[in-house]
């Protein structure tokens, strides 16, 4: 399992601490990945039309293809939402 976001190295190591978090953790700190991957997108913010990164779930199999893809991810409960739908498509 990894986590990518635009977030410098020190940023990420100083979150995976913080939330003691169980995998690796990559810089996407230019969002090459992120532009690859189709995850900037415009966003409202206070009224402002604007580029963001929409948090997004990928489930990439053993062969490297895109099993499953969760779109406007929210932190609380993702987790068990990405685990039933493993337990379900195995």
């Amino acid at each position: 399992m990894l986590g990518i976001s635009a977030d410098s190295s020190e940023k990420q190591k100083k979150f995976q601490d913080k939330y003691d978090l169980p995998y690796t953790l990559l810089a996407d700190t230019h969002k090459k990945i992120c532009q690859a991957f189709g995850v900037i997108k415009d966003k409202n913010m206070y009224g402002k039309l604007v580029k963001g990164i929409a948090r997004t779930t990928f489930v990439i199999g053993p062969e490297g293809k895109i099993q499953h893809i969760f779109n406007n991810v929210k932190a609380d409960g993702h987790a068990e939402e990405v685990l039933a739908w493993l337990k379900s498509a195995a």
